[in-house]
Protein backbone atom coordinates (compact mmCIF):
# COMPACT_ATOMS: atom_id res chain seq x y z
CA UNK A 1 0.00 0.00 0.00
CA UNK A 2 1.48 3.28 -1.03
CA UNK A 3 1.48 6.11 1.79
CA UNK A 4 0.15 8.99 0.71
CA UNK A 5 1.27 11.26 3.63
CA UNK A 6 5.22 10.31 3.16
CA UNK A 7 5.40 13.84 1.20
CA UNK A 8 3.68 16.75 1.72
CA UNK A 9 3.27 19.21 -1.52
CA UNK A 10 4.28 22.46 -0.36
CA UNK A 11 1.47 24.59 0.30
CA UNK A 12 2.99 27.87 -1.76
CA UNK A 13 3.60 25.87 -4.91
CA UNK A 14 -0.13 25.60 -5.31
CA UNK A 15 -1.56 29.05 -3.94
CA UNK A 16 -3.68 31.00 -6.72
CA UNK A 17 -3.11 34.56 -6.66
CA UNK A 18 -1.23 37.08 -8.41
CA UNK A 19 2.52 36.40 -6.90
CA UNK A 20 1.99 32.50 -8.72
CA UNK A 21 0.49 34.11 -11.95
CA UNK A 22 3.38 36.22 -12.62
CA UNK A 23 5.69 33.21 -11.94
CA UNK A 24 3.36 30.80 -14.14
CA UNK A 25 3.85 33.17 -17.12
CA UNK A 26 7.67 34.11 -16.38
CA UNK A 27 8.58 30.19 -16.39
CA UNK A 28 6.21 29.85 -19.30
CA UNK A 29 6.55 32.96 -21.69
CA UNK A 30 9.24 34.86 -20.05
CA UNK A 31 9.74 36.98 -23.64
CA UNK A 32 6.38 38.10 -23.50
CA UNK A 33 4.64 41.58 -22.93
CA UNK A 34 2.95 41.61 -19.13
CA UNK A 35 3.06 45.34 -19.30
CA UNK A 36 3.15 48.57 -21.85
CA UNK A 37 3.62 52.35 -19.94
CA UNK A 38 4.51 55.26 -22.73
CA UNK A 39 5.83 52.48 -25.33
CA UNK A 40 8.50 50.93 -22.83
CA UNK A 41 7.86 47.08 -22.03
CA UNK A 42 7.88 45.30 -19.28
CA UNK A 43 7.86 41.18 -19.60
CA UNK A 44 6.63 38.98 -17.35
CA UNK A 45 10.45 37.45 -16.46
CA UNK A 46 11.20 40.84 -15.33
CA UNK A 47 7.83 41.55 -13.67
CA UNK A 48 8.76 38.04 -11.58
CA UNK A 49 12.30 39.82 -11.34
CA UNK A 50 11.53 42.77 -9.64
CA UNK A 51 8.42 41.23 -7.61
CA UNK A 52 10.98 39.72 -5.74
CA UNK A 53 13.88 42.02 -5.57
CA UNK A 54 11.70 44.65 -4.26
CA UNK A 55 10.12 41.89 -2.00
CA UNK A 56 13.85 41.24 -0.50
CA UNK A 57 13.95 44.69 -0.35
CA UNK A 58 11.02 45.81 1.66
CA UNK A 59 12.19 41.92 3.59
CA UNK A 60 15.69 44.14 4.30
CA UNK A 61 13.93 47.13 5.67
CA UNK A 62 12.00 45.46 8.09
CA UNK A 63 8.39 44.84 6.19
CA UNK A 64 6.91 41.19 7.30
CA UNK A 65 3.94 39.21 7.18
CA UNK A 66 0.98 41.38 7.43
CA UNK A 67 2.57 44.73 8.08
CA UNK A 68 0.55 47.97 6.01
CA UNK A 69 2.82 49.43 3.07
CA UNK A 70 1.11 52.81 1.82
CA UNK A 71 0.91 53.85 -2.07
CA UNK A 72 0.68 57.45 -2.58
CA UNK A 73 1.29 57.22 -6.66
CA UNK A 74 -0.29 57.61 -10.22
CA UNK A 75 -0.10 55.14 -12.66
CA UNK A 76 2.59 53.06 -13.69
CA UNK A 77 4.21 49.53 -13.74
CA UNK A 78 6.48 50.48 -11.01
CA UNK A 79 2.97 51.00 -8.64
CA UNK A 80 1.64 47.16 -9.70
CA UNK A 81 4.80 45.37 -9.10
CA UNK A 82 4.89 47.52 -5.99
CA UNK A 83 1.72 45.54 -4.64
CA UNK A 84 3.57 42.25 -6.03
CA UNK A 85 5.81 42.73 -3.85
CA UNK A 86 4.48 44.13 -0.77
CA UNK A 87 2.15 40.81 -1.07
CA UNK A 88 4.77 38.28 -1.85
CA UNK A 89 6.07 38.80 1.65
CA UNK A 90 2.49 38.30 3.23
CA UNK A 91 2.45 42.16 3.51
CA UNK A 92 -0.42 44.67 2.72
CA UNK A 93 -0.83 46.89 0.23
CA UNK A 94 -3.12 50.44 0.93
CA UNK A 95 -3.24 53.02 -2.21
CA UNK A 96 -4.42 56.06 -1.41
CA UNK A 97 -6.47 58.67 -3.84
CA UNK A 98 -3.65 60.97 -4.70
CA UNK A 99 -6.97 63.82 -4.49
CA UNK A 100 -7.27 63.63 -0.80
CA UNK A 101 -5.58 66.81 1.39
CA UNK A 102 -2.90 66.05 3.84
CA UNK A 103 -4.60 65.76 6.96
CA UNK A 104 -7.31 63.19 4.79
CA UNK A 105 -3.72 61.36 4.12
CA UNK A 106 -2.38 61.57 7.21
CA UNK A 107 -5.62 60.07 9.07
CA UNK A 108 -5.43 56.90 6.44
CA UNK A 109 -1.73 56.86 7.92
CA UNK A 110 -2.25 56.83 11.61
CA UNK A 111 -5.63 54.22 10.99
CA UNK A 112 -3.56 51.82 8.64
CA UNK A 113 -0.87 52.23 11.40
CA UNK A 114 1.89 52.05 8.48
CA UNK A 115 5.37 53.91 8.70
CA UNK A 116 6.36 52.85 4.99
CA UNK A 117 5.29 55.12 2.09
CA UNK A 118 6.18 54.21 -1.56
CA UNK A 119 5.80 57.84 -3.59
CA UNK A 120 5.79 58.62 -6.96
CA UNK A 121 8.22 61.60 -7.30
CA UNK A 122 5.64 64.38 -8.45
CA UNK A 123 3.69 63.59 -5.35
CA UNK A 124 6.63 64.33 -3.04
CA UNK A 125 5.40 67.20 -2.05
CA UNK A 126 2.79 65.86 -0.41
CA UNK A 127 4.71 63.76 1.75
CA UNK A 128 6.36 66.40 3.75
CA UNK A 129 2.87 68.39 4.21
CA UNK A 130 1.12 65.02 5.56
CA UNK A 131 4.45 65.02 7.86
CA UNK A 132 3.23 67.70 9.48
CA UNK A 133 0.24 66.38 10.76
CA UNK A 134 1.96 62.82 11.40
CA UNK A 135 5.11 61.70 12.53
CA UNK A 136 4.48 57.68 11.55
CA UNK A 137 6.20 57.73 8.68
CA UNK A 138 9.58 56.23 8.55
CA UNK A 139 10.49 55.42 5.51
CA UNK A 140 9.84 57.10 1.85
CA UNK A 141 10.64 54.38 -1.44
CA UNK A 142 10.07 57.31 -4.33
CA UNK A 143 9.46 55.88 -7.90
CA UNK A 144 12.04 58.74 -9.57
CA UNK A 145 14.42 61.09 -8.00
CA UNK A 146 14.74 60.28 -4.19
CA UNK A 147 15.37 63.75 -2.15
CA UNK A 148 17.38 63.88 1.13
CA UNK A 149 16.05 61.30 3.72
CA UNK A 150 14.36 59.15 0.84
CA UNK A 151 15.36 56.35 -1.05
CA UNK A 152 14.83 55.33 -5.01
CA UNK A 153 12.41 52.43 -5.97
CA UNK A 154 15.09 51.85 -8.82
CA UNK A 155 18.09 51.06 -5.82
CA UNK A 156 15.96 48.66 -4.28
CA UNK A 157 14.61 46.63 -7.62
CA UNK A 158 18.60 46.45 -8.20
CA UNK A 159 19.76 45.13 -5.50
CA UNK A 160 20.70 41.28 -5.42
CA UNK A 161 17.47 39.35 -3.99
CA UNK A 162 19.91 36.33 -3.25
CA UNK A 163 19.29 34.34 -0.47
CA UNK A 164 15.17 35.61 -0.21
CA UNK A 165 12.74 32.91 0.60
CA UNK A 166 9.49 34.19 0.23
CA UNK A 167 7.31 33.01 2.72
CA UNK A 168 3.72 30.88 2.05
CA UNK A 169 1.15 33.47 1.63
CA UNK A 170 -2.39 31.92 1.89
CA UNK A 171 -5.13 32.80 -0.15
CA UNK A 172 -7.26 34.19 2.52
CA UNK A 173 -4.31 36.56 3.91
CA UNK A 174 -5.43 40.21 3.16
CA UNK A 175 -3.93 41.77 -0.06
CA UNK A 176 -5.17 45.49 0.47
CA UNK A 177 -6.90 47.71 2.03
CA UNK A 178 -8.88 50.03 0.47
CA UNK A 179 -10.13 52.86 1.92
CA UNK A 180 -13.79 54.46 1.62
CA UNK A 181 -15.04 56.99 2.85
CA UNK A 182 -17.54 56.67 5.44
CA UNK A 183 -21.76 57.49 6.89
CA UNK A 184 -20.11 58.34 10.18
CA UNK A 185 -17.61 61.09 8.56
CA UNK A 186 -14.25 58.94 8.52
CA UNK A 187 -12.77 56.87 5.89
CA UNK A 188 -13.05 52.81 6.56
CA UNK A 189 -10.24 50.64 4.84
CA UNK A 190 -11.84 47.42 3.29
CA UNK A 191 -9.55 44.27 3.65
CA UNK A 192 -9.57 42.60 0.92
CA UNK A 193 -7.88 39.04 0.16
CA UNK A 194 -6.33 36.89 -2.97
CA UNK A 195 -9.71 35.00 -2.79
CA UNK A 196 -11.76 38.41 -3.37
CA UNK A 197 -9.03 39.26 -6.35
CA UNK A 198 -9.65 35.78 -7.52
CA UNK A 199 -13.23 36.30 -7.52
CA UNK A 200 -13.22 40.07 -9.12
CA UNK A 201 -11.02 38.03 -11.90
CA UNK A 202 -13.63 35.45 -12.35
CA UNK A 203 -16.49 38.07 -13.07
CA UNK A 204 -14.42 39.98 -15.33
CA UNK A 205 -13.18 37.14 -17.54
CA UNK A 206 -16.77 36.06 -17.64
CA UNK A 207 -17.96 39.43 -18.41
CA UNK A 208 -15.83 40.53 -21.19
CA UNK A 209 -15.55 36.93 -22.40
CA UNK A 210 -11.75 36.57 -22.44
CA UNK A 211 -11.12 33.15 -23.76
CA UNK A 212 -7.25 33.71 -25.45
CA UNK A 213 -4.04 35.58 -25.50
CA UNK A 214 -5.10 37.32 -28.09
CA UNK A 215 -6.93 40.44 -26.52
CA UNK A 216 -5.04 43.57 -25.22
CA UNK A 217 -6.18 45.36 -21.89
CA UNK A 218 -6.14 49.12 -21.45
CA UNK A 219 -6.32 50.01 -18.40
CA UNK A 220 -7.42 54.40 -17.32
CA UNK A 221 -8.59 53.58 -13.89
CA UNK A 222 -6.73 55.16 -11.44
CA UNK A 223 -4.38 52.17 -9.39
CA UNK A 224 -5.44 53.92 -5.81
CA UNK A 225 -9.21 52.64 -6.57
CA UNK A 226 -9.93 49.14 -6.75
CA UNK A 227 -11.79 49.61 -10.26
CA UNK A 228 -7.89 49.83 -11.20
CA UNK A 229 -6.39 46.84 -9.35
CA UNK A 230 -9.49 44.95 -9.60
CA UNK A 231 -10.01 45.78 -13.37
CA UNK A 232 -6.72 44.12 -14.15
CA UNK A 233 -6.19 41.68 -11.78
CA UNK A 234 -7.95 38.88 -14.77
CA UNK A 235 -4.81 39.82 -17.21
CA UNK A 236 -2.28 38.14 -14.80
CA UNK A 237 -4.32 34.83 -14.82
CA UNK A 238 -5.02 34.58 -18.43
CA UNK A 239 -1.64 36.42 -19.02
CA UNK A 240 -2.32 38.81 -21.53
CA UNK A 241 -0.86 42.25 -21.73
CA UNK A 242 -1.79 45.46 -19.80
CA UNK A 243 -1.51 49.09 -21.55
CA UNK A 244 -1.16 51.41 -18.35
CA UNK A 245 -2.65 54.78 -19.44
CA UNK A 246 -0.76 57.53 -17.32
CA UNK A 247 -2.89 59.68 -14.97
CA UNK A 248 -3.07 63.04 -15.50
CA UNK A 249 -5.85 66.07 -16.80
CA UNK A 250 -8.03 63.48 -18.81
CA UNK A 251 -7.80 63.97 -23.06
CA UNK A 252 -9.38 62.00 -25.19
CA UNK A 253 -7.72 62.22 -28.30
CA UNK A 254 -4.37 61.47 -26.56
CA UNK A 255 -6.03 58.17 -25.11
CA UNK A 256 -7.82 57.66 -28.36
CA UNK A 257 -4.18 57.92 -29.98
CA UNK A 258 -3.28 55.62 -27.67
CA UNK A 259 -5.89 52.91 -28.41
CA UNK A 260 -5.17 53.32 -31.69
CA UNK A 261 -1.06 52.70 -31.41
CA UNK A 262 -1.54 49.81 -28.91
CA UNK A 263 -4.66 47.83 -30.99
CA UNK A 264 -6.39 48.02 -27.55
CA UNK A 265 -9.25 45.45 -27.50
CA UNK A 266 -10.85 45.80 -23.81
CA UNK A 267 -11.16 49.36 -22.63
CA UNK A 268 -12.91 50.94 -19.37
CA UNK A 269 -13.87 54.44 -18.61
CA UNK A 270 -16.44 56.25 -16.22
CA UNK A 271 -19.43 57.87 -17.58
CA UNK A 272 -17.72 61.02 -17.82
CA UNK A 273 -14.62 60.38 -19.83
CA UNK A 274 -17.27 58.05 -22.11
CA UNK A 275 -19.04 61.44 -22.58
CA UNK A 276 -16.17 63.24 -24.10
CA UNK A 277 -14.35 60.15 -25.98
CA UNK A 278 -17.40 59.83 -28.14
CA UNK A 279 -17.48 63.78 -28.41
CA UNK A 280 -13.99 63.69 -29.92
CA UNK A 281 -13.86 64.79 -33.43
CA UNK A 282 -11.12 62.43 -34.55
CA UNK A 283 -13.02 59.32 -33.62
CA UNK A 284 -14.86 58.70 -37.29
CA UNK A 285 -11.34 58.53 -38.65
CA UNK A 286 -9.79 56.20 -36.00
CA UNK A 287 -8.40 52.64 -36.81
CA UNK A 288 -9.50 50.85 -33.50
CA UNK A 289 -9.75 47.91 -32.38
CA UNK A 290 -11.85 47.51 -29.47
CA UNK A 291 -14.17 44.28 -28.75
CA UNK A 292 -15.25 45.56 -25.48
CA UNK A 293 -16.16 48.61 -24.08
CA UNK A 294 -16.52 48.90 -20.57
CA UNK A 295 -18.10 51.69 -17.98
CA UNK A 296 -19.19 52.09 -14.64
CA UNK A 297 -18.56 53.84 -11.10
CA UNK A 298 -21.31 56.61 -11.92
CA UNK A 299 -24.44 56.33 -13.80
CA UNK A 300 -24.52 57.04 -17.69
CA UNK A 301 -27.42 58.72 -19.24
CA UNK A 302 -29.87 57.13 -21.90
CA UNK A 303 -28.51 59.72 -24.56
CA UNK A 304 -25.12 58.74 -23.55
CA UNK A 305 -25.63 55.07 -23.70
CA UNK A 306 -26.99 55.93 -27.26
CA UNK A 307 -23.92 57.63 -28.57
CA UNK A 308 -21.96 54.53 -27.57
CA UNK A 309 -23.49 52.27 -29.81
CA UNK A 310 -23.89 54.73 -32.44
CA UNK A 311 -19.59 55.69 -31.93
CA UNK A 312 -18.75 51.69 -31.67
CA UNK A 313 -20.67 50.04 -33.23
CA UNK A 314 -18.71 46.62 -33.35
CA UNK A 315 -17.73 46.67 -29.64
CA UNK A 316 -19.72 44.99 -26.93
CA UNK A 317 -20.59 47.67 -24.00
CA UNK A 318 -20.37 46.10 -20.57
CA UNK A 319 -21.63 48.09 -17.93
CA UNK A 320 -20.39 47.04 -14.47
CA UNK A 321 -21.51 48.05 -11.21
CA UNK A 322 -20.70 47.19 -7.21
CA UNK A 323 -18.65 49.13 -4.45
CA UNK A 324 -15.19 48.42 -2.99
CA UNK A 325 -16.20 46.27 -0.53
CA UNK A 326 -17.22 43.51 -2.99
CA UNK A 327 -13.70 43.65 -5.12
CA UNK A 328 -15.95 45.84 -6.44
CA UNK A 329 -18.05 44.18 -9.34
CA UNK A 330 -21.82 42.95 -8.67
CA UNK A 331 -24.17 43.33 -11.11
CA UNK A 332 -23.17 43.50 -15.25
CA UNK A 333 -25.20 44.87 -18.21
CA UNK A 334 -23.71 42.93 -21.31
CA UNK A 335 -24.22 44.79 -24.75
CA UNK A 336 -26.96 42.52 -26.21
CA UNK A 337 -28.95 44.11 -23.26
CA UNK A 338 -27.86 47.67 -22.59
CA UNK A 339 -30.23 49.30 -24.97
CA UNK A 340 -33.12 46.91 -24.05
CA UNK A 341 -32.82 47.76 -20.40
CA UNK A 342 -31.79 51.37 -20.57
CA UNK A 343 -31.51 52.24 -16.70
CA UNK A 344 -30.60 49.17 -15.15
CA UNK A 345 -27.36 48.00 -13.65
CA UNK A 346 -27.97 44.43 -14.95
CA UNK A 347 -27.87 41.26 -13.64
CA UNK A 348 -26.44 40.20 -10.21
CA UNK A 349 -23.13 38.00 -10.85
CA UNK A 350 -23.39 34.41 -10.61
CA UNK A 351 -20.85 33.61 -8.51
CA UNK A 352 -22.41 36.03 -5.61
CA UNK A 353 -25.45 35.20 -3.48
CA UNK A 354 -28.06 38.33 -3.52
CA UNK A 355 -31.28 39.02 -1.71
CA UNK A 356 -32.82 42.30 -2.09
CA UNK A 357 -34.87 42.57 1.52
CA UNK A 358 -36.71 45.20 3.29
CA UNK A 359 -35.43 46.74 6.72
CA UNK A 360 -36.49 43.36 8.39
CA UNK A 361 -35.03 41.13 6.19
CA UNK A 362 -38.30 39.69 4.77
CA UNK A 363 -37.40 39.26 0.81
CA UNK A 364 -39.67 42.22 -1.17
CA UNK A 365 -41.59 40.94 -4.72
CA UNK A 366 -39.59 42.07 -7.85
CA UNK A 367 -40.78 45.32 -8.88
CA UNK A 368 -41.00 46.32 -5.12
CA UNK A 369 -37.66 48.89 -3.58
CA UNK A 370 -35.35 46.97 -1.43
CA UNK A 371 -31.90 46.74 -0.09
CA UNK A 372 -29.54 44.80 -1.81
CA UNK A 373 -27.98 42.61 0.44
CA UNK A 374 -24.61 40.02 -0.83
CA UNK A 375 -22.82 37.15 0.50
CA UNK A 376 -20.19 35.13 -1.44
CA UNK A 377 -15.79 34.77 -2.66
CA UNK A 378 -15.58 38.63 -3.96
CA UNK A 379 -17.09 40.00 -0.37
CA UNK A 380 -14.27 41.72 1.73
CA UNK A 381 -12.86 40.27 5.38
CA UNK A 382 -14.48 43.40 6.87
CA UNK A 383 -13.46 46.99 8.03
CA UNK A 384 -9.82 47.31 9.27
CA UNK A 385 -9.84 47.54 13.23
CA UNK A 386 -13.33 48.45 12.99
CA UNK A 387 -15.38 45.57 14.38
CA UNK A 388 -18.57 47.55 15.12
CA UNK A 389 -18.63 49.23 11.74
CA UNK A 390 -18.03 45.55 10.11
CA UNK A 391 -20.94 44.11 12.50
CA UNK A 392 -23.19 46.68 11.65
CA UNK A 393 -22.35 46.33 7.57
CA UNK A 394 -23.14 42.48 8.29
CA UNK A 395 -26.21 42.45 10.00
CA UNK A 396 -28.26 39.50 9.74
CA UNK A 397 -25.22 37.97 8.05
CA UNK A 398 -25.33 39.38 5.04
CA UNK A 399 -23.39 42.31 3.61
CA UNK A 400 -25.49 45.23 3.54
CA UNK A 401 -24.88 47.63 0.13
CA UNK A 402 -26.74 50.61 1.04
CA UNK A 403 -28.37 50.63 -2.85
CA UNK A 404 -31.97 50.61 -2.78
CA UNK A 405 -33.05 48.73 -5.86
CA UNK A 406 -36.05 47.18 -7.73
CA UNK A 407 -35.59 44.00 -10.14
CA UNK A 408 -37.75 43.29 -12.89
CA UNK A 409 -38.99 39.40 -13.48
CA UNK A 410 -35.90 39.06 -15.81
CA UNK A 411 -33.70 39.19 -12.70
CA UNK A 412 -32.42 43.13 -14.37
CA UNK A 413 -31.74 45.23 -11.48
CA UNK A 414 -32.43 49.32 -11.32
CA UNK A 415 -30.94 51.14 -8.53
CA UNK A 416 -33.94 53.60 -6.91
CA UNK A 417 -31.65 55.38 -4.34
CA UNK A 418 -29.06 54.71 -2.03
CA UNK A 419 -29.49 54.09 1.72
CA UNK A 420 -26.62 55.33 2.54
CA UNK A 421 -25.96 59.26 2.38
CA UNK A 422 -23.34 59.25 -0.67
CA UNK A 423 -22.80 60.99 -3.68
CA UNK A 424 -21.10 59.67 -6.63
CA UNK A 425 -19.14 62.49 -8.39
CA UNK A 426 -16.95 61.83 -11.39
CA UNK A 427 -16.48 58.19 -10.11
CA UNK A 428 -15.35 59.53 -7.11
CA UNK A 429 -17.79 58.56 -3.78
CA UNK A 430 -19.03 61.92 -1.43
CA UNK A 431 -20.11 60.69 1.74
CA UNK A 432 -22.65 63.51 3.00
CA UNK A 433 -21.59 62.85 6.73
CA UNK A 434 -17.51 63.70 5.86
CA UNK A 435 -18.31 66.69 3.87
CA UNK A 436 -20.59 68.16 6.68
CA UNK A 437 -18.65 67.24 9.44
CA UNK A 438 -15.98 69.59 8.21
CA UNK A 439 -18.71 72.47 7.26
CA UNK A 440 -19.34 72.34 10.76
CA UNK A 441 -16.09 74.10 11.80
CA UNK A 442 -16.62 77.11 9.68
CA UNK A 443 -17.04 80.18 11.64
CA UNK A 444 -20.06 81.47 9.39
CA UNK A 445 -22.14 78.22 9.38
CA UNK A 446 -24.50 77.44 12.19
CA UNK A 447 -25.68 74.20 10.78
CA UNK A 448 -25.27 72.53 7.47
CA UNK A 449 -26.34 69.97 5.23
CA UNK A 450 -25.14 68.05 1.81
CA UNK A 451 -26.66 66.76 -0.54
CA UNK A 452 -26.44 65.37 -4.87
CA UNK A 453 -27.51 67.36 -7.41
CA UNK A 454 -27.22 66.11 -10.83
CA UNK A 455 -24.81 67.72 -12.91
CA UNK A 456 -23.89 67.44 -17.52
CA UNK A 457 -20.34 66.49 -16.58
CA UNK A 458 -19.43 64.79 -13.42
CA UNK A 459 -23.06 63.01 -13.25
CA UNK A 460 -23.77 64.47 -9.19
CA UNK A 461 -22.25 66.90 -7.61
CA UNK A 462 -22.42 68.09 -3.53
CA UNK A 463 -24.63 71.09 -2.61
CA UNK A 464 -23.95 72.26 1.24
CA UNK A 465 -27.37 73.89 2.32
CA UNK A 466 -26.35 76.23 5.19
CA UNK A 467 -28.05 78.55 8.03
CA UNK A 468 -25.68 81.02 9.02
CA UNK A 469 -24.70 82.41 12.16
CA UNK A 470 -26.07 85.75 12.87
CA UNK A 471 -25.57 88.93 10.69
CA UNK A 472 -23.37 86.83 8.17
CA UNK A 473 -22.84 86.41 4.63
CA UNK A 474 -20.59 83.75 2.31
CA UNK A 475 -20.29 83.01 -0.96
CA UNK A 476 -19.64 79.46 -2.86
CA UNK A 477 -15.71 80.85 -3.45
CA UNK A 478 -15.49 82.01 0.01
CA UNK A 479 -16.15 78.42 0.80
CA UNK A 480 -14.52 76.70 -1.38
CA UNK A 481 -11.23 78.53 -0.26
CA UNK A 482 -11.52 77.76 3.51
CA UNK A 483 -12.07 73.88 2.59
CA UNK A 484 -9.42 74.15 0.23
CA UNK A 485 -6.74 72.27 2.43
CA UNK A 486 -9.31 70.44 4.56
CA UNK A 487 -11.09 68.55 1.90
CA UNK A 488 -10.33 66.80 -1.44
CA UNK A 489 -11.57 69.10 -4.43
CA UNK A 490 -13.86 66.39 -5.67
CA UNK A 491 -15.68 66.13 -1.99
CA UNK A 492 -16.30 69.91 -1.63
CA UNK A 493 -19.50 71.57 -2.45
CA UNK A 494 -19.97 72.93 -6.40
CA UNK A 495 -23.27 74.93 -4.88
CA UNK A 496 -24.19 76.74 -2.21
CA UNK A 497 -27.71 77.48 -1.12
CA UNK A 498 -28.54 79.53 2.36
CA UNK A 499 -31.90 79.01 4.32
CA UNK A 500 -32.72 80.45 7.40
CA UNK A 501 -32.86 76.78 9.27
CA UNK A 502 -32.28 73.47 8.02
CA UNK A 503 -35.63 71.45 7.67
CA UNK A 504 -36.63 68.52 9.97
CA UNK A 505 -38.61 65.87 10.19
CA UNK A 506 -40.36 65.06 13.81
CA UNK A 507 -37.59 63.23 14.49
CA UNK A 508 -35.51 66.07 14.88
CA UNK A 509 -33.19 64.31 11.80
CA UNK A 510 -32.53 66.87 8.83
CA UNK A 511 -34.78 66.19 6.13
CA UNK A 512 -32.91 66.14 3.02
CA UNK A 513 -35.59 64.80 0.40
CA UNK A 514 -37.39 68.33 1.66
CA UNK A 515 -33.69 69.99 0.95
CA UNK A 516 -33.47 68.40 -3.00
CA UNK A 517 -37.58 69.39 -3.38
CA UNK A 518 -36.86 72.53 -2.87
CA UNK A 519 -33.36 72.74 -4.88
CA UNK A 520 -32.44 76.01 -6.62
CA UNK A 521 -29.42 77.59 -8.02
CA UNK A 522 -26.95 78.53 -5.71
CA UNK A 523 -26.64 81.69 -3.99
CA UNK A 524 -23.71 83.98 -4.92
CA UNK A 525 -23.25 86.64 -2.59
Amino acid sequence: MTDHTAYAIPAAARRNHWMNQITVHAANKPDATAFRFLGAETTWAQARERMDSFAAALARRGVGFGDRVLLLTLNRPEVVLSVFGINRLGAIAVPINIRLTPPEIAYIVDDADADVLIVEAPLAPLVGAVAQVTDRIRKVIVIGEAGEGQESWADLVAEDPEGFEAPDVPEDTTALIMYTSGTTGRPKGAMLDHVNLFSQSITCIRANNVNDESDIAFMTAPLFHIAGLGSIAPNFIIGIPTVIHPLGAFNPTELLDAWEREKATIVFNVPQQWQVICADPSLPDRDLHLRIISWGAAPASDTLLHAMADRFPHATNVAVFGQTELSPITCVLRGEDSLRKLGSVGRPIPTIQYRVVDDEMNDVAPGQVGEIVYRGPNLMKGYWRKPDETAAAFEGGWFHSGDLVKQDDEGFVWVVDRKKDMIISGGENVYCAEVENVLAAHPKILEAAVYGRADERWGEVPVAAVALKPEQELSIDELQDWLSDKLARFKQPKHLVVVPALPRNAAGKVNKVALRAADREPATA
